[in-house]
């Protein structure tokens, strides 16, 4: 290439300045070479070491991307992990909980991955048989004709295995499968769906006993939740008799409007029911001083009228449009609503609307003297301490001082974390996940050892029919 741009160079110049001209072209043109000489051989050598780089794309080509719930997608099984947390698997990826970003399964059951020539998980499910320690709150993960169990994240000795031999009569390429303890089975049994068909397995004498459940879809994947059964079709769902496979009520129902936290919902969502009897834990509730109930979950929150009882939902944008969505945690003092966000505060005079206080947002440490974050905050009745609790720790704001103070810190033993609480007249209630617990004050939150009655939030909290 040097030599041919040479070649056109003219042997005579016609004067020096065309001269230096062209010699500042041809050293141009020498460096230009040089470089890609260079480039060239650089290729050469990465190429050599690491192939053609055709089993890189080969590899990329196989890396399915992350899935998002939100989209409507058909989950390949659904299982409860032994602290009762919900597993949604699809594909190679995994979902924990009822929000947050799918990971790939295998970042959690690395043994997954070791068979490739195995599909997706089929079906799952959480052994619950407490007589019988050593399969009690075990995971089984069913792909192809094997079956993979778990305890605590580890793959057990011998495992994985042909179905036909941990569950004998059982078939292979499962759709689903779900726990049954006795007596909510007639016997502690392991019910599987393939198809059409069901088979209800004796976990004891390992009989298999085939059903017709004429008026359920077919499953692609089971779930039992709260000592209720939830069959999976697409992203609808339908809450079953494990006995005879009834379907009693308005079914089927969106699952993203029960079983997961997505801003939007479809245009059949009843907003009210939805938050009523939604599993997705509550971010945040309190009760002001006329006795209205605000609980938030998400982009949205419930509001109960202490006048009437009637229940109300709405956006957290469309009441709170300064806050837009997702609150940490709210408390209610002097007719005004404290609601906390990330490490900020805003201030809401009740009404209709809400007013926002002008200033506000303002910093958390300057207005309650602690750093953030906040899990959950409460004032009780005719009383002006907040109460702020942060992991184990609870902490004392007097919302008189100035300037305020977090002090007189305890330690909370009963719970590792909680979701969100209030004080009322009922006293202070503490919600974790899908149930609350009530204590007649705050002293016995902290003293208490042994924990009160456990009550499920979505039916005696806000009046769920399931």
């Amino acid at each position: 290439m040097v030599a041919a741009a040479a070649a056109k160079v003219p042997a005579s110049p016609a004067s020096p300045e065309l001269g230096l001209l062209i010699m500042k072209l041809l050293a141009h043109i020498l460096c230009l070479a040089l470089a890609l000489t260079i480039s060239l051989s650089q290729g050469h050598e990465h190429e050599h070491e690491h192939g053609n780089g055709h089993e890189h794309e080969h590899e990329h080509e196989h890396a399915s991307a992350a899935p998002d719930r939100c989209q409507g997608i058909e989950m390949d099984a659904v299982a409860v992990n032994e602290k009762g947390v919900p597993y949604f698997f699809k594909g190679d990826h995994l979902f924990k909980g009822f929000h947050g970003h799918a990971e790939l399964s295998n970042e959690s059951f690395s043994e997954l991955d070791d068979h490739h020539h195995l599909g997706h998980v089929d079906a799952a499910f959480r052994m619950h048989n407490e007589e019988n320690p050593s399969d009690h709150d075990h995971m089984f993960f069913f792909l192809d004709h094997m079956v993979f169990r778990y305890y605590k994240h580890k793959l057990e000795i011998g495992y994985p295995k042909n179905i036909s031999e941990v569950f004998p009569g059982i078939p292979d390429h499962l759709d689903a499968a779900v726990e049954c303890p006795n007596p909510e089975c007639d016997h502690d049994s392991v019910i599987f769906f393939k198809g059409d068909e069901i088979y209800h397995y004796n976990i004891k004498t390992k009989a298999v006993d085939e059903k017709e459940f004429k008026s359920m879809p077919n499953c692609t994947s089971a779930l039992r939740f709260m000592d209720h059964y939830y069959c999976f079709h697409g992203h609808m769902f339908s809450k079953f008799d494990p006995k005879t496979g009834e379907v009693h009520g308005r079914y089927p129902k969106e699952a993203r409007d029960y079983f997961m936290r997505c801003s939007k919902f479809s245009e059949e969502s009843e907003h009210v029911e939805r938050e009523r009897c939604s599993r997705v834990h509550l971010d945040a509730i309190t009760s002001d001083d006329a006795g209205n109930m605000y609980a938030f979950r998400g982009h949205h929150f419930l509001h109960e009228d202490g006048a009437n009882d009637t229940l109300t939902a709405d956006t957290i944008e469309n009441a709170f449009k300064e806050l837009h969505s997702e609150v940490d945690a709210v408390f209610s003092y002097e007719n005004h609503l404290y609601m906390i966000k990330d490490e900020h505060m805003f201030l809401y005079k009740v009404g209709e609307p809400h007013t926002h206080l002008d200033g506000y947002p303002k910093p958390v440490k300057e207005e309650l003297g602690i750093e953030g974050p906040i899990d959950a905050a409460f004032v009780c009745e005719d009383h002006h301490i907040a109460h702020i609790i942060q992991g184990q720790t609870i902490s004392e704001v007097d919302l008189k001082a100035s300037p305020r103070v977090a002090h007189k810190e305890h330690s909370m033993h009963l719970f590792e974390k909680v979701d969100t609480a209030m004080c009322n007249a009922e006293g202070v209630t503490v919600i974790v996940g899908n149930h609350f617990y009530r204590f007649n004050s705050t002293e016995l939150l902290v003293t208490e050892t042994t924990l009160p009655e456990q009550h499920r939030v979505s039916m005696e909290l806000f009046g769920c029919d399931h």
